[in-house]
């Protein structure tokens, strides 16, 4: 991924916590691991896993994040 891309990423987030974007997607979440961008999952708003590049230990560990901190995602409107 390309910086100018990464950046894009970021920009668009609605929530950056321990080093993973979290961005509303026709209405899911994408989060992207911003240290290892070939790393990324999907999950729905209940926090389902849909889809992932992830190993198991950081599917893991992101779903925890989004589990503690999911209250704390921006509306897309903000």
């Amino acid at each position: 991924m390309l910086d100018k891309e990464l950046i894009a990423v970021v920009d668009a987030a609605n929530m950056i916590v321990h080093g993973y974007a979290f961005t509303r997607k026709n209405g899911n979440i994408s989060i992207l691991n911003l240290n290892k961008p070939s790393r990324a999952m999907v999950i729905d708003p209940n926090g389902k896993m849909l889809e992932s590049s992830m190993d198991p230990i950081e599917q893991t560990i992101v779903l925890k994040i989004w589990e503690k901190d999911a209250e704390f995602m921006e509306d897309e409107n903000a």
